[in-house]
Order: C-alpha cells, then structure tokens, then sequence
C-alpha cells in the first residue's frame, strides 16, 4: 500500500480493529481534527501516548455518531477502530499531530486455530465471571481476528500495543491464552489496593482527551 499522511489522535489507550470507543472531544485542536474527520467522513488514528513520546503503531478510527454537541463546541462521539497503522515519520504543518503511515493486517494463515480460539473464549467467560467484569458490547464471535474483540477486557495498554502489533490471529490468541488467568489475580489485587486506599485524597489527571 502506498504511504498515506494520517491525523493523529494521541490517547492514553490502545484501540483496537472493529471495536467501539467514545471520546468526549473538548481541545480546540482535536475539535478540528474530528471536525474534519466528520465533515469528510474520514479517518483519525489513535496512538498510544506514552511519557517519552507515543507508540509507533496505532489503529485508525471513524465517527460513527455525534451523541452530543455543546455551544463551547466540545462533542461527545462514538468512532469504531479500523486498520492497523506504522508510522513511518511525523509531519509538521498543522495545529494537530499527523504523521506519515503505512497499513498493515494479518499474514495469511493456512489453518485457522479453532481450538485455541475456543480455549480461550471459554478463559474469557471465565474472566468475566470471576472479575464480574463484562464489556459494553456484544463480541462478533465470527470476527476473524476475534481476539481483538475479547482483549476489550484487558486494560493494560503495553499488553493491548503488543497484540495490536502482531500479525496473525494465532499469535494473539497465544498471547490472551496465557494473560487472561493472571488477569483475574492482578483484578483482584488491584480491588483490594482500592479498598485499602484513602478515601479523602484526591488525584490530578492530564487534561487529555478520552
């Protein structure tokens, strides 16, 4: 595929294919990033913003719907994930962040990993059982790369970056396979930390978009 210049939306979250993600837009910036992406029906990527800079790989989105305009200009959108992106080098011009990139999807695959993929949709449900997690949309249990639909419950972003990069479906759920039973124990002990915490402090949070 050829290079495209891409907007980019640095979040601190990985998105993936095929899944949805709400975004309450109030940056002049990004307003006019996601104008635009509306105005021309185009697509934003959404990159990995980390402290030393952002990820190299990132997942582009559309704006599905507008749920809510505000007379400040702010937006409350749903956009759903797309196609994989490299960045191959970022370029200047505009008040927002771009970059030039490259596409990517899955290496062809000669079997498709039938058991594994029902081992661990059955970890999964197990997950979703002992956490009481669940996620806010219905997998597609015939996705090809399902495994993106059901990392929606991990919320460790370096896991979610390294299974973005990967490319093959076998790979990925390799991967889950492994991570999704110590995902219930770090669950677990993340709720007794916040148990235990204070309740009287307060946190100060980066005023980024999400």
């Amino acid at each position: 595929m050829h290079d495209e210049v891409l907007p980019l939306f640095p979040l601190p979250l990985v998105l993936f294919p095929r899944t949805p993600l709400p975004l309450h837009i109030f940056e002049e910036r990004y307003k006019k990033m996601i104008g635009d992406a509306i105005a021309f029906q185009s697509e934003f990527g959404v990159v990995l913003a980390k402290e030393n800079g952002i990820a190299n790989m990132g997942c582009t989105a559309i704006v599905e719907s507008v749920e809510k305009r505000y007379p400040d200009g702010r937006m409350d959108i749903m956009s759903r994930g797309r196609r994989r992106f490299e960045i191959l080098e970022l370029v200047e011009g505009e008040e927002y962040l771009r970059g030039k990139v490259r596409y990517f999807d899955d290496a062809m695959e000669l079997e498709k990993p039938e058991e594994l993929s029902r081992s661990v949709v059955a970890s999964f449900r197990a997950v979703c059982r002992d956490t009481r997690q669940s996620l806010d949309f219905e997998p597609d249990w015939n996705d090809s790369q399902l495994s993106f639909q059901l990392a929606q419950i991990v919320a460790d972003a370096d896991f979610r970056q390294q299974l973005l990069a990967l490319h093959t479906e076998q790979e990925r759920l390799q991967r889950l396979a492994g991570y999704l039973p110590m995902h219930v124990q770090r669950f677990r002990v993340n709720e007794a930390i916040r148990e235990r915490a204070p309740q009287n402090g307060h946190s100060k949070h980066l005023p980024l978009d999400e």
